[in-house]
């Protein structure tokens, strides 16, 4: 989501590198340049102003530690303020039982969605949630509600024929009393836009129940819109948090840096998908690795411990250290990474390589690498060296592929194995050495502007 804003920020940064000191003239284009780009990113235009504000005012007369380039410096600044715009402390819900929630939004922000995403959340803490259905307005609101429950194993409560929602409410909370509910998830109605009407009926919902905490749900491609948005919202309602949703699309990112910062009120989720599972705690400071294309590997290996199957990994690991690896496996390893996500929002996670993106046509030829191995035998994956010229004609037709496609893709995988073999014993080892040393040297890239890795600088390594 926040490519445009990576590249633009990256390019204004690389502009101060080499700088002797940091020095108001001196940074004067760059800053310039870091206030376009996140004005290009639909941050709000009094947000955008006031950030590049407190990144001059620390950066000008700061002294260059010894060892850190005036370069590093600004990018720790940056990092820094960028963490506490997107917001510090008080992101965790309430921890309490029974614990009300109610959840607000415009129509068509995902709030249905987040409503059942956060039930599953709360069953992974240990919760035993009820989701109560209290759009009167919608009935494939209602449906989809009931359908994400059964999917979650969720506790549901609707009334098809109240239109009372306050009187809603109250049912539904007296319904999770009765069946042992300690979390209790209301699902209001959206509008297209906010109106008297909207705000007046979730006033006297929340009126009835007395929620712990109220969850303004946030379409991330709002843009600035969405600042007006959360104003409206919390000045109602008094908002306790923001779930951000959509944030793997296309949006530029200005909803993120700038609601928080307008509204005060911590963003504490963020939805990256449609799936129930693509849903977690929002963390600042993991953001702003990513939008410096600095990673986040702390995510990633969250990801991966949630849903790749250690033993599998193992198992994976020692055929690969062995050599003794075929199609197959090829296959089940791919399955494992999907499982991770897309191969772009992986790259994304990886500090050095957030900057690289896959186009069409390599996502494109991973679907069809998995189209052709799926098109042969188990025989076939595990010996792949019976492809006869007959047996690669039937897998070519059976994967929509051609002859040359299976032959090129038999042939990456040939190498591939070779290389294996070649990483067994000394030699192996010998190149991974090789390898450690030219990556502490900078070769495959500055890998020094990582927070976490500033000799002298608050956080960094002493």
């Amino acid at each position: 989501m926040f490519e445009s804003l990576t590249d633009r920020l990256t390019t204004a940064i690389r502009k101060i590198r080499g700088l002797d000191s940091l020095t108001e003239e001196n940074m004067a284009e760059s800053l310039k340049e870091v206030r376009t780009a996140l004005l290009s990113a639909d941050v709000h235009f009094k947000v955008a102003r006031e950030f590049v504000e407190r990144v001059k005012a620390q950066a000008v007369g700061l002294k260059v530690v010894e060892s850190v380039s005036p370069g590093q410096m600004i990018v720790k600044v940056i990092y820094d303020e960028l963490t506490k715009l997107l917001g510090e402390g008080g992101r965790e819900l309430l921890n309490k039982k029974p614990l009300r929630i109610l959840m607000v939004g415009l129509h068509g922000s995902g709030k249905t969605t987040s409503t059942a995403k956060l039930g599953r959340f709360l069953t992974k803490k240990g919760y035993k949630p009820m989701v109560i259905a209290c759009d009167v307005y919608r009935p494939a609101a209602i449906d989809q509600l009931e359908t994400l429950a059964r999917q979650e194993k969720l506790l549901f409560f609707c009334d098809r024929t109240e239109k009372n929602v306050p009187l809603l409410g109250q049912r539904g909370l007296e319904a999770s009393q009765a069946q042992g509910a300690d979390a209790v998830i209301f699902d209001t109605a959206g509008r297209l836009q906010i109106d008297a009407e909207l705000i007046k009926e979730v006033q006297l919902l929340r009126d009835r129940i007395q929620p712990d905490e109220v969850l303004l749900v946030a379409d991330s491609a709002l843009g600035q819109e969405a600042v007006n948005v959360a104003k409206a919202f919390h000045e109602a309602l008094g908002l306790t948090g923001i779930v951000l949703t959509k944030l793997d699309g296309d949006a530029r990112g200005g909803a993120a840096l700038s609601m928080k910062e307008i509204t005060k009120v911590p963003i504490k989720f963020a939805g990256t998908g449609e799936k129930t599972d693509d849903f977690d705690l929002f963390h600042p400071e993991r953001m702003a690795d990513r939008i410096l294309g600095m990673g986040d590997v702390a995510t990633l290996v969250e990801i991966a411990q949630e849903k790749i199957d250690a033993k599998e990994a193992e198992r994976m690991a020692e055929k690969m250290q062995s050599a003794d690896f075929d199609l197959q496996d090829f296959l089940d390893q791919m399955k494992q990474i999907q499982k991770l996500g897309s191969m772009n929002s992986i790259l994304g996670m990886m500090p050095g390589l957030s900057g690289l993106k896959l186009g069409d046509a390599e996502e494109k030829k991973m679907r069809q690498t998995e189209a052709i191995i799926l098109s042969m035998t188990k025989k076939e994956r595990r010996k792949p060296e019976i492809l006869n010229a007959s047996r690669r004609d039937r897998v070519a037709k059976g994967s929509g592929t051609g002859i040359r496609d299976v032959n090129a893709m038999l042939k990456n995988f040939e190498q591939m194995r070779g290389m294996m073999r070649m990483m067994k014993g000394k030699k192996g080892k010998d190149m991974m050495k090789q390898f450690e040393k030219e990556m502490k040297s900078g070769k495959f890239g500055d890998m020094k502007d990582m927070p976490g890795n500033f000799p002298g600088l608050p956080g960094g390594k002493k």
